[in-house]
């Protein structure tokens, strides 16, 4: 890939968001007695937020905290300790990368310097190496000065599909399914609790953005596969804790409506600028509509015209 695409794909990646004020600090909800949600901006990377606009997972444990998420940089993680530590004494042990998005994994340079155990998927991890470098370099423009201590590091313990782990008597699966919002994204089931921390396979309130790296059919089968699980609650990758139907009406139902309203504009012999046009005002009431909606179509245009 050229340098300039590749810059290209990192700014869509990066930019996602881009309405509303940045919000300092991170909202704890309490999902369950040991589960909680760490909700950060839906507003863009800011040097307020430290690059933590996000929503992050926190499960207490006996033998420590297990963290959805390591935060968008070495002061986002710093951030979300203190934000761990008002919820319970207990250390954090463990660090799920869920994606390959800079919020899923660029605090990780704070995690291992305190021997916290990291794993992500393969394919995570691949993208990470992959998008590492234009990362860091578009929130330098992005946080500024709140960059400063981020280095990239890689979770060591990876999986191809599916792992399970225990950690203080709690049974915690990760499960790939396959790409999503990004190639290696996946979601963190605990089976006890009915819990899916689902990443950037969920957004709710604001609408997703669908970006040159994701694949809108693979995301729609990741859903499925979490949503087989029936979960009671489901923690997104951006916005508050929610149902499974809300999630799959903000997620799932948008990009079955994208994906069925291009195969039509094709079929009728439609291009890629005419893609824009294409009808998802029954989804204008989510934050980001107008930012979002005509780029998602183009990319989802650009994906299914060879299909």
């Amino acid at each position: 890939m050229k340098l300039s695409k590749m810059f290209a794909a990192a700014v869509g990646a990066l930019l996602i968001v881009l309405s509303g004020p940045a919000l300092a600090g991170l909202k704890t909800v309490r999902v369950t007695d040991t589960v909680y949600a760490l909700v950060g901006d839906k507003g863009q990377r800011s040097p307020e937020n430290f690059a933590n606009n996000a929503t992050f997972g926190v499960i207490v444990t006996e033998d420590g905290v297990v963290l959805v998420d390591a935060g968008g940089s070495y002061k986002g993680a710093e951030e979300i300790e203190a934000a761990v530590e008002a919820i319970t004494d207990q250390p954090v042990k463990v660090v799920i990368n869920t994606g390959g998005q800079d919020h899923r994994w660029l605090g990780n340079s704070y995690w291992a310097a305190q021997g916290a155990r990291l794993i992500a998927s393969e394919a995570a991890v691949e993208d990470q190496k992959a998008r590492a470098s234009l990362e860091q370099t578009m929130l330098s423009q992005l946080i500024g000065d709140s960059l400063k201590g981020t280095e990239p590091v890689y979770a060591l313990e990876t999986f191809a599909e599916d792992l399970t782990i225990f950690v203080g008597g709690r049974e915690i699966r990760i499960v790939h399914a396959g790409p999503a919002h990004t190639p290696g994204d996946s979601f963190v089931w605990l089976p006890d609790d009915g819990v899916a921390f689902a990443g950037d396979i969920v957004f709710t309130e604001r609408l997703l953005g669908v970006l040159e790296m994701s694949n809108s059919a693979g995301w729609m089968a990741s859903f499925e596969a979490m949503e087989a699980l029936d979960p009671k609650h489901v923690v997104p990758g951006h916005g508050d804790p929610t149902t499974l139907a809300r999630a799959k009406a903000d997620t799932y139902d948008y990009l079955a409506n994208l994906r069925e309203k291009i195969r039509a504009h094709i079929d009728d012999g439609g291009d890629i600028i005419g893609s824009v046009d294409v009808d998802q005002s029954a989804f204008s009431h989510l934050e980001n509509f107008d930012t979002l909606a005509k780029r998602n179509a183009q990319q989802v245009f650009t994906e299914m015209e060879w299909e």
